[in-house]
Order: C-alpha cells, then structure tokens, then sequence
C-alpha cells in the first residue's frame, strides 16, 4: 500500500512539475511574443525617428546654404573679395596707362595751345610792322587834291593800298570801331577830352589813329579823343 501511495505521490508531483513546466514555456513563448512585439515597435519608432532626423538635417542644411549664399551676397555687397596677384597687377597696369594717357592729352592740349599763342603772337608782331605802311598810305592818299584822284600814279598807290588792306583782312586783320562808340579801355586809348554837350559822356567824338585786332587779339589800340 505505501509503494502505491509513493508511486502515485511521485506521478502527481511528475505531472504537477509537467504542468509547471509548460504554462513555463506558455509564458515564455508569450514574452516572447510580447518581446518581438516591443522590439518591432521600437524599430519602427527609430525608423520613424531616423526619417524625421534626416529630415530635419536635410531642413538644417538647405537654411545654411540658404544662409551662406546670403552671406555671400552681403559679402559680395559690403565686403571686399581677396584680390589675386594678377587682378592686381592688371589693376595696377590699368591705372598706370590711366594716368598716363590723361598726362598725354593735357600734355598735347598744352602744346597747342601754347603753339596757338606762339603763332598768335609772331603774326601779332609781323602785322604790327606792316601797319605803319597802311598808316601811310592812307594819310597820303588823304592828302590827294580832288582834281588829281584820276591821276594814273595816285590810282596805282590806291590800289596798292586795298590790295594790303585786303591781305590783312584775310588774315583776319580787322579795323576797331571807335567814333561814336563808348569808350572802351581795352580797345581804346584816350589822348584827348573835350566838353561836347551834343555827344553823351564817355563818346568817342575824333580817331587820331586807327586801331586793329586779330580775330579776338588787340593789335594796336585806337588812339581817341573822347568826350566828357
């Protein structure tokens, strides 16, 4: 009887230890599962988290290019860029020819203007001695009787005269005006006032000599009595 009772105590505790041993495995197989379900979860939740990482770094790096390229343009504005040594040196070659060709040209501006007053001033000197001889023919002339003004010789010295006249007048050569004019001292030179009440003040009334100008320069002054 006790053998029977033993052998049945150790078949119960055998099956109750099988029991144990499979709800063991129930569990196990359930954290199993429970243990691939989380760790599903937690790939997909950093495959999410990766996605939105690399989103945000792409985000990040388009706003730094975005901000380079407008540091750029605000450099490329107020900024000055690193010069190379050949801009510079054509920089350099590009003012040197700069400063030179300006020295040039006020160099010939300068050479023409003064060739200008040079020839100016020789054909000043040469006409200043031909109009001693316009002087005398004409105060020769003036002096001519009327009965002889047909005269052969006297006609040929009248044409000697405007011949003269005329070649100075080509040149440029011009008489100043001066009787009934006002008196001016850059054209005029005073030798003589009078009192003349039908004539306004400062009238040039009598030309003693005649004066000349070439284009815009005073050859002679004429020479005036003037009223006052």
């Amino acid at each position: 009887m006790m053998e029977r009772k033993d052998r049945e105590q150790v078949e119960k505790t055998e099956k109750n230890i099988t029991e144990e041993l499979e709800n063991e495995e129930l569990e196990t197989e359930a954290e199993a599962e429970v243990v691939e379900d989380l760790e599903e979860e937690t790939a997909e939740e950093m495959a999410e988290e990766s996605e939105e990482s690399e989103e945000s770094e792409e985000e990040s790096e388009e706003e730094t290019e975005k901000e380079t390229e407008e540091t750029g343009e605000k450099k490329g504005f107020f900024g000055k860029k690193k010069k190379d040594k050949k801009d510079e040196q054509l920089e350099a070659l590009n003012d040197k020819y700069t400063r030179l060709f300006a020295e040039f040209d006020n160099f010939r501006k300068r050479s023409e203007k003064e060739k200008a007053a040079m020839f100016d001033m020789g054909s000043k000197n040469v006409i200043e001695k031909i109009l001693p001889v316009i002087d005398n023919f004409e105060r020769g002339l003036a002096q001519v009787p009327e009965d002889r003004k047909d005269d052969p010789f006297v006609d040929g010295m009248d044409k000697v005269y405007k011949g003269l006249s005329k070649a100075l007048e080509d040149l440029g050569v011009t008489p100043i005006e001066a009787v009934g004019q006002e008196f001016d001292p850059e054209l005029h030179n005073a030798v003589m006032h009078e009192d003349n009440d039908e004539v306004g003040d400062n009238i040039i009334t009598e030309e003693y000599q005649k004066g000349y100008k070439y284009h815009e320069l005073v050859v002679r002054h004429s020479m005036v009595k003037v009223a006052n």
